[in-house]
């Protein structure tokens, strides 16, 4: 049978390395209730630490999930504004030419139409040059001033590219449409159709009536062309709002991992002052003994 001897000297240091161990999980609650962090440095729990990073790293995604999304809103919202516009300045070029088709008028009543047709028409090409971000609306990724010459109206932007937005993992969409999709093919398009109405009103009227049918050709095209964008933005919405959900859920992870239970850890910072407490009056015993004591 083994004998161990305890000397009042190693007493006083397991004492000693009590009172440190108490005193050292005292001032790790005090840093936590301080701080309001449950995770001060990857020491307090190297596994949550992993945990807490990987769920940062996930935020910082959604975030730019977010964020792409709101640009494509903000490039499908212009976009969704110009073409309502451009619906209702095409209506007034069809209530001049159903005017222009009045057998009673004359030359120069016809002529003030076609004035006011060319005015319109400069107006739509305006429209059509629309810009977010100094970039053309709808001259897709086309390295351009304006997708439309405002003077000729000859389309000068890219009828093939598409201006995608990434906004969940592995899903990129589409936030834009071209000036060909909304306003026609070159040399066929809505500009050159109120070039036809203005000289048609001043110089051959019988010919308002096809023209009549190529403008409500292009007006159809247009509505759709706005029901498309409409349903874009409410798919780009949608996967707004579903990151937004996402960011919450994630958020919420990662308050579980590094943040503290306030009531919780109020409660053992206060039972481990008692247990300190109980602990000093403890050593004060053992330790308060010395060499005279034994020797009276």
């Amino acid at each position: 049978m083994t004998t161990v001897r305890f000397t009042p000297r190693s007493a006083q240091n397991v004492a000693l390395d009590g009172l440190q161990t108490n005193l050292a999980k005292m001032q790790q609650l005090q840093e936590q209730l301080s701080s309001g962090k449950a995770l001060n440095r990857p020491s307090d729990s190297p596994v949550g630490t992993v945990q807490a990073l990987q769920y940062r790293a996930d935020i910082a995604r959604t975030e730019q999930y977010k964020r792409n999304a709101g640009d494509g809103l903000s490039w499908l919202g212009i976009a969704d504004d110009t073409l309502t516009s451009v619906l209702g300045t095409t209506g007034r070029v069809r209530e001049l030419v159903l005017n222009g088709q009045n057998g009673a008028l004359g030359p120069d009543e016809r002529g003030a139409i076609a004035q006011e047709v060319d005015a319109l028409r400069d107006t739509l090409i305006g429209l059509a040059n629309t810009r977010y971000l100094d970039r053309p609306v709808f001259a897709g990724n086309a390295q351009t001033t304006n997708a439309y010459d405002p003077t000729t109206g000859a389309w000068q932007g890219s009828s093939n590219d598409s201006v995608d937005r990434r906004v969940a993992p592995g899903m990129t969409l589409r936030v834009n449409v071209t000036g060909t999709e909304v306003f026609g093919p070159a040399g066929n398009d809505l500009f050159k159709t109120l070039s036809d109405i203005s000289n048609d009103l001043r110089n051959n009227p019988a010919n308002l009536g096809t023209d009549l049918a190529a403008l409500d050709n292009h007006v159809t095209n247009v509505e759709n062309q706005l029901g498309t964008v409409g349903a874009k933005e409410h798919q780009v919405q949608a996967m707004s709002d579903r990151a937004d959900q996402t960011e919450l859920t994630t958020k919420t992870a990662l308050s579980d991992v590094e943040n503290i239970d306030l009531p919780k850890t109020i409660v053992d910072l206060q039972l481990q002052q008692v247990a300190y407490q109980s602990a000093l009056a403890a050593t004060s015993r053992i330790i308060q003994p010395s060499l005279l004591d034994f020797l009276r």
